[in-house]
């Protein structure tokens, strides 16, 4: 399989981790949505990451619909989501959560360093940092035993973790050490995994 992104996209990085963490085998295509749209867009119409490429040339792209894929690849038993049941309404809840904060810190970095600085909209670049310091604070009055969903890892927990790296890198001031000390905790045990390990945020 081919994963093509760029690891500082916690969408990308969120599917690669899994992969890490299934032991799945996958080639690496770090495009740039940026620089490298054109080649973006002849692997999938709609020009985003990430994309996986499967053996058999089949394109995925989506990273909800990736990890829907991995999932049911590895079967119920290994997957990061349950298959049914409150447990998981529980997982995708949280993980979509984690995913719409990722989504908004995506955007504030397009509003405030892709945006020629006369055309930034600071009510909207505003919106955004409430919207994302809601998911924090959601995230962060939740107590985890010792994982956000329950006693194992999930796609909550990995979803948490990735969109906490990706805040420390481009919006430090968002989530400074200590402001959110559950959601800090959750992060450190997660980017201490093999799986996180071996996929890390600043390739190179």
């Amino acid at each position: 399989m081919i994963l093509v992104g760029q690891n500082d996209s916690p969408f990308v990085r969120r599917v690669a981790v899994t992969m890490r963490h299934y032991g799945m085998a996958y080639e690496r295509k770090p495009l740039s949505v940026f620089a490298d749209y054109d080649a973006v867009r002849a692997l999938h119409p709609m020009g985003r990451v990430p994309i996986l490429v499967l053996d058999d040339g089949e394109t995925l792209a989506d990273s909800a619909a990736i990890l829907d894929y991995l999932d049911e690849t590895v079967g119920p038993e290994r997957a990061l989501t349950p298959a049914s049941g409150p447990g998981r309404r529980r997982v995708l809840g949280l993980a979509t959560l984690a995913a719409a904060g990722c989504e908004k810190s995506g955007a504030l970095v397009y509003e405030r360093e892709k945006r020629p600085a006369d055309k930034v909209w600071d009510d909207w670049a505003a919106r955004l940092e409430g919207q994302i310091a809601a998911v924090l604070t959601h995230l962060d009055g939740l107590d985890p035993a010792p994982w956000l969903a329950g006693p194992a890892m999930t796609q909550a927990d990995v979803g948490a973790a990735v969109l906490h790296r990706f805040l420390g890198y481009y919006h430090p001031h968002l989530a400074p050490a200590g402001r959110y000390p559950t959601l800090d905790a959750l992060a450190a045990r997660c980017e201490a995994l093999p799986a996180f390990q071996a996929v890390p945020f600043v390739e190179g």
